[in-house]
């Protein structure tokens, strides 16, 4: 017998809405060491995600070490101090207060690659769009997002480093590409309000952009 389609209620449905809203990009972490058992639970969500050709290639280093985690915050602090070069006036001393980085206090941390040399998938979908294979992996994530969200941890994506550095800082294999580095833990807070427009440094868009042809 097929399995029947389940039906999902309005309850379930704004419970899904309030999940989404509170999904936020954290970077104010307690220090609370996270339970193992409940990591692997929501680790559990890649294997749930989507992929092109079904090549899930999705990478995780799980960054444990003083050594490496040194390395990680010292990529992310010259970064971060390129990037406020950038700026001037106003916005140089705005960023200049943003927090960016839970870097130092998150009690988990892992760097998230798509593995472009994996044969498993055959090339199906990649072969023509070989940044799928990328797609795939940021879909992934999103699940694992929301079900951290679910059991009261957050996530932070940290993207200001570099990402060559960081590769070699992490002896990532050959032909492996860095999608992020991540902080995990429970938030400082909640707040259904991205950090960065609660700072001024930009607001949501009211409007979806969407045209036709």
């Amino acid at each position: 017998m097929a399995p029947r389609d389940p039906e999902f209620s309005a309850e379930f449905r704004g419970q899904l809405d309030l999940l989404m809203r509170f999904r936020r990009d954290v970077r104010r972490f307690r220090r609370d060491p996270v339970d193992e058992a409940v990591l692997t639970r929501c680790l559990a969500a890649f294997q749930l995600a989507p992929s092109v050709g079904l090549s899930e290639p999705w990478r995780i280093l799980r960054i444990d070490s003083n050594t490496a985690r040194a390395a990680a915050l010292q990529n992310f602090q010259d970064a971060n101090a390129r990037a406020l070069a950038g700026y001037d006036g106003d916005r140089a001393a705005l960023y200049s207060r943003l927090k960016l980085s839970g870097m130092q206090e998150a009690p988990v941390q892992f760097a998230l690659y798509c593995d472009e040399t994996s044969d498993q998938g055959h090339g199906l979908g990649a072969g023509t769009m070989p940044e799928m294979r990328r797609y795939s992996v940021v879909a992934a994530l999103t699940l694992f997002w929301l079900r951290l969200r679910a059991e009261g941890l957050g996530l932070g994506w940290v993207s200001v480093l570099d990402p060559n550095r960081l590769n070699r800082d992490l002896a990532a294999p050959e032909g492996w590409a860095l999608i992020g580095y991540f902080c995990l833990g429970y938030p400082e807070d909640v707040s259904q309000t991205p950090e960065l427009e609660e700072q001024g440094w930009e607001r949501r868009r009211a409007d979806l952009p969407i045209d036709t042809r």
